[in-house]
């Protein structure tokens, strides 16, 4: 008789242990290969997945998800995205979001707010695949690091440093993409598309003028990136265990997907709060020549930095879900290893007398 009791922890332990085979009693003993302790490896029966945990093939599905996850949705709210760089950089006469919708439309029509949606779409698919597939390398290589007790009491910093390494990488990708964007939005009359912008861009200022807001990027995105993890994890975490009526090995995938919808909009609007000042840095930078972020900081001032906070909450929240739940349904439909939240391991329970 197999211990079923026994297989169904080890199959929902989210921390790869040595794998062993259960055998029936009488049956000579065999050996498997140990492999490496990695943070929450053991997601579900190996049959039910398309790949190995950790792999490369593994990496490079995590990164198509990240470019489907990030192109599709900024390229949908480039509307509300070009209202809201307006308001940030010419208040005095872009009020507020519907006065920003009806100005716009009123003097460009309503293609004037499709503007800017190509460099959006091709920058923010390229910051995806580093933004997602990068994470998933790091948080695998941190908590390799880390051990597998280590990382589960210091889960919420492996999240936070993690995020913050991908988005570092993320962010020189996506650079030269906003920065053309943001002036196709903020100055009309600049240029109607990428192919005029970018060319524009080169001839006045250099390759500079591409990456010369990197900086206010990092200042915006990694914060932001840190807090969408890290909140998204902790949230998927809590929800399980406070608010799920049964855990999450019963819940349909569908289910499931409701549950990081719903964390993903809960982490977006904490993500929102937290980047809006340096957003808005980005904003008034890629439309002015030759500032600097400390000297738009000073003009911007202490109010100046939280306009359009509430259209960009709207956005990122929608956002931010959005992108968790096209995330996880790639990973859904390529059969991706897909651990559940971590529990503490059985080791550190003994540890702490938690155990018997």
């Amino acid at each position: 008789m197999y211990p079923t009791a026994l297989t169904q922890l080890a199959r929902t332990n989210p921390f790869s242990a040595p794998l062993f085979t259960l055998q029936k009693a009488g049956e000579p003993e065999t050996h498997t290969p140990v492999q490496t302790r990695r943070l929450a490896a053991a997601a579900t029966a190996e049959s039910a997945n398309s790949c190995e945990f950790g792999s490369g093939k593994y990496y490079a599905l995590c990164g198509f998800g990240g470019i489907l996850s990030c192109g599709i949705t900024h390229t949908a709210v480039v509307p509300l995205d070009l209202v809201k760089c307006r308001l940030q950089v010419d208040p005095a006469k872009y009020k507020s979001i519907f006065n920003g919708f009806s100005i716009t439309v009123r003097e460009d029509g309503v293609r004037g707010l499709a503007k800017g949606w190509a460099p959006t779409f091709i920058g923010y698919s390229m910051q995806g695949l580093c933004k997602f597939g990068f994470y998933e390398v790091f948080k695998i290589m941190y908590g390799d690091l880390l051990g597998e007790e280590n990382a589960y009491m210091w889960r919420t910093s492996l999240y936070l440093a993690a995020s913050a390494s991908a988005e570092f990488f993320a962010d020189i990708a996506l650079a030269p993409m906003e920065a053309c964007k943001v002036r196709i939005q903020t100055q009309p009359g600049y240029a109607n598309t990428l192919r005029e912008c970018a060319p524009k861009m080169y001839a006045e200022e250099g390759l500079w003028a591409f990456y010369k807001g990197v900086v206010p990027l990092w200042m915006r995105q990694i914060p932001y990136t840190m807090m969408k993890f890290a909140c998204f994890e902790r949230t998927v975490e809590l929800l399980y265990k406070y608010v799920v009526p049964k855990p999450r090995s019963e819940c349909s995938k569908p289910e499931q997907l409701v549950v990081t919808f719903v964390a993903g909009y809960i982490a977006g609007v904490f993500c929102a709060i937290v980047s809006h000042p340096a957003d808005s840095v980005v904003s008034v930078l890629n439309k002015e020549k030759g500032s600097t972020a400390v000297q738009v900081l000073k003009k911007l001032g202490p109010k100046g930095v939280w306009k359009g906070l509430v259209a960009r909450i709207i956005m990122i929240g929608t956002l931010t879900a959005l992108q968790w739940f096209i995330y996880d349904s790639v990973k859904v439909y390529f059969r991706l290893p897909r651990p559940p939240p971590p529990e503490m391991p059985e080791s550190l329970k003994k540890k702490l007398g938690l155990t018997e």
